[in-house]
């Protein structure tokens, strides 16, 4: 979309000033300087935003710096005006006036921000295959407390039947098939109706918040050493009061379709580890889809045909049903049921695979710790530990009812931890697999010594003590371990014998 007649004299002006041409969106001129970055609106009427009046445009551009300035310090700076000298020429003004110092009106408004090398955003890293799994786990952390920082916003509920048939007039608009436009309406709006009370429950409980709205990768770069969102939504308050869900469903889809899906599960079993929120897993289905569908048109509009058709498509595939189930991997400290569990997640189940629920991550967050932060003693008490098994319990009955894959991980030395999982997978009405890895024991001993960021708190007394009680398998399917790709391919064996996977 060109750059607005009237807006032709401050775009000459920002790129004198950037020392070359802007970064062009639909909406917006993005001038890179040395150091400073210039964003300005585009005087645009669009079916989704107008920005065709002055005052407007500042008042979103304000509105911008506000939301934006608390998860990124800095980076934001500030809104000033463009005004025109006594000599015609174009030059800043005193935000405060509107004008310069003769009193002339501003020409325009710009949101001024620091520079960002071009190599931080993380659509870059992740394009560059430096998206490493301790980046994923700061990504997905830096969403998680951006989250948890956003206060409730009780009495709405989002209008998602509305947004989504929003988009397939969008899609339709792009030129996208219409066929295939049609038959996605269908399949997201019967999916919406089946997340009625589920939707209902969230907005009582606290979920629905004034989201981001735009949560892709690049909308998240490094800033002072760590992941930070950036470019939130502005133009539409309603747009953007959403369940957080909705909010995480952007970045997972784009995670999924642009680097991989284990990366996108990864991402998502990191964020409900640290926020314990896995009722979300019931809607990504149909969120994932919207996200998709979006991305399908919006690509489709500004001409990006080797991407379009392959978001259309995903937007169908997240719809697609497929059967849940409950996985259990037990086995004694160091036997690998952490690398198992990544291993298989990915591929089990519907997108983006199933969920990992980890009793050292349950324990962590129990305590209001990250993962990696070890606990004393007491946090291992037999009554913290019931805590923790019950907890997870629940949790894998919550994800595997609402038909998402679940990977329960834990020692499962004792007898009655199984059984409550085994409890969980029948009350969840889907079916159940219990692995159970063992090593030899200077194996063991090696891994332990080997670990360092790992949730796990096993030391070698802790290992001592376990094989001192003489586990066994008991009914379930043993797997020698090696930690490497024959693990995986016995397990994977074990899996379809019982559970239909993707």
């Amino acid at each position: 979309m060109p750059v607005p007649p009237d807006q032709a004299e401050t775009a000459a002006f920002l790129e004198r000033l950037a020392g070359r041409p802007p970064i062009e969106t639909h909406i917006s001129l993005v001038f890179v300087g040395t150091d400073t970055v210039w964003k300005l609106k585009k005087a645009v009427r669009l079916s989704f935003l107008d920005f065709s009046r002055i005052a407007d445009r500042r008042r979103l551009a304000e509105r911008e710096l506000a939301l934006n300035g608390p998860a990124a310090p800095g980076l934001y700076r500030d809104v000033v005006p463009i005004v025109r000298r006594t000599d015609h020429s174009l030059s800043f003004g005193d935000a405060a006036s509107g004008g310069d110092a003769v009193g002339g009106d501003a020409v325009d408004w710009v949101l001024r921000m620091a520079r960002v090398p071009a190599g931080d955003f993380m659509d870059a890293i992740a394009a560059s295959g430096h998206l490493t799994p301790r980046l994923q786990d700061a990504l997905a952390d830096a969403v998680a407390a951006y989250h948890q920082g956003l206060p409730p916003v009780f009495g709405v509920i989002p209008p998602m039947t509305q947004i989504a048939l929003g988009n397939v007039s969008s899609a339709l608009d792009a030129g996208l098939q219409p066929e295939t436009v049609h038959n996605w309406s269908a399949a997201i709006i019967a999916a919406l109706r089946q997340l009625g009370a589920w939707g209902t429950e969230r907005a009582r409980a606290g979920f629905v918040r004034r989201i981001h709205g735009d949560l892709h990768l690049g909308n998240l770069c490094l800033w002072q050493g760590r992941p930070a969102p950036f470019d939130a939504l502005e133009f539409d308050e309603a747009l953007a009061t959403a369940d957080l869900a909705y909010d995480l469903a952007f970045l997972l889809m784009d995670v999924d379709q642009r680097v991989s899906r284990a990366v996108a599960n990864r991402v998502l079993n990191r964020y409900v580890a640290r926020t314990g929120d896995v009722s979300l897993v019931r809607a990504l289905p149909a969120f994932m889809s919207i996200r998709a569908m979006i991305r399908a048109h919006v690509e489709r509009r500004i001409g990006q045909t080797n991407s379009w058709q392959a978001y259309l498509q995903a937007a169908l595939d997240y719809l697609r049903p497929l059967p849940a189930g409950l996985v259990a991997i037990g086995g004694l400290p160091g036997s690998g049921k952490s690398t198992l569990a990544r291993g298989l997640a990915p591929a089990f189940g519907r997108a983006p695979g199933a969920l990992v629920l980890r009793s050292d991550e349950i324990r962590k967050r129990q305590h209001g710790v990250a993962p990696e932060h070890r606990l004393s003693q007491p946090a291992y008490s037999e009554a913290a530990t019931q805590a923790v098994f019950s907890k997870l319990a629940s949790d894998a009955a919550t994800a595997a009812a609402a038909g998402q894959c679940v990977i329960a991980d834990a020692t499962f030395i004792a007898t009655e931890h199984r059984h409550v999982v085994e409890d969980a997978a029948r009350s969840a009405g889907v079916p159940f697999v219990g692995l159970w890895l063992t090593a030899a024991y200077d194996e063991l001993e090696r891994r332990i010594l080997g670990r360092t960021g790992d949730a796990s708190d096993a030391t070698l007394a802790v290992l001592r003590a376990a094989v001192r009680s003489e586990p066994d398998a008991g009914t379930w399917h043993v797997i020698h371990s090696q930690a490497g790709a024959e693990d995986l391919r016995l397990a994977q064996a074990v899996l379809h014998a019982h559970i239909a996977m993707c």
